[in-house]
């Protein structure tokens, strides 16, 4: 929910760069290339089955629910009771939101009889992490698609101009800051991320891993985070963790390659 700015081509001090220009430029048709591999990815039907928990899934910023219909209609075929945030367009952290979404999950988890997960895609990740930050007891897990909770400089986003532009519209000394957006949460979380984002540093998008958190690097660009097979595996996996648990992920032997580094 704090302030997102621009990149630039890079920082003083050792402060990761920005998204590469070749990957900004191009995130449109690479979001279009990620969709295009979910219509040739069949082995999804065989992604571990949920038990039935609410998840809330919430866009990222200047987006709605309807960039989200891909990922919540794969997560109800698995079996979850799943709903978008009902907010319109994400403009921000407006006073609608900050009041509004609170209710939501609170609601949300008494009407399914337990704790929700929460699925954040970029902005719509910080939200989740203070939510779960305000009220763990309603909240089962956390699971962020390319979200800088972590943003420690200007050069690490393309984002701030079109969120500057509607600083008008948020909450002021609502919004918690960087500093406080930073600090982990106390339930389990997993962070996806890709090295091929174009619009915020991945670097930005981590934090250590712990017993309750655990990073999982994915290839596809920002905009594709909601169509992309591999991601789409992720988030049936880690939802299918029985409440409490968080292992680290394994992917599953034929599709390594979708995960660098594991």
């Amino acid at each position: 929910m704090h302030e997102v700015r621009d990149a630039a081509a890079g920082g003083p001090g050792g402060i990761p760069r920005g998204p590469a220009a070749r990957y900004f430029l191009t995130e449109p048709a690479r979001g279009l290339a990620d969709l295009g591999m979910l219509l040739a990815a069949p082995w999804l039907t065989a992604a571990p089955r949920g038990d039935g928990h609410g998840v809330l899934v919430l866009p990222g910023f200047f987006a709605t629910d309807t960039s989200t219909g891909v990922l919540r209609r794969f997560l109800r075929r698995l079996g979850y009771n799943v709903r978008g945030w009902e907010l319109g367009r994400n403009l921000g952290p407006t006073e609608r939101v900050l009041d509004q979404l609170p209710r939501a999950v609170t609601a949300f988890a008494n009407w399914t009889g337990g704790p929700v997960s929460l699925i954040g895609w970029s902005l719509g990740g910080i939200y989740a992490r203070e939510l779960a930050r305000q009220d763990p007891e309603h909240v089962r897990q956390v699971i962020t698609l390319g979200s800088p909770f972590a943003i420690t400089d200007p050069a690490q986003s393309r984002a701030d101009g079109a969120y500057r532009r509607r600083a008008h519209l948020h909450a002021g000394d609502r919004v918690p800051t960087p500093e406080q957006v930073m600090r982990p949460i106390g339930v389990p979380s997993t962070a996806v991320y890709s090295r091929r984002d174009g619009i915020v540093a991945w670097q930005a998008c981590i934090e250590p891993v712990t017993e309750s958190h655990d990073n999982v690097e994915v290839m596809c660009s920002h905009l594709g985070f909601g169509v992309d097979p591999g991601t789409l595996w992720l988030i049936a996996d880690r939802l299918a963790l029985p409440a409490g648990s968080q292992p680290r992920f394994v992917p599953p032997p034929r599709r390594r390659w979708l995960y660098p580094g594991r």
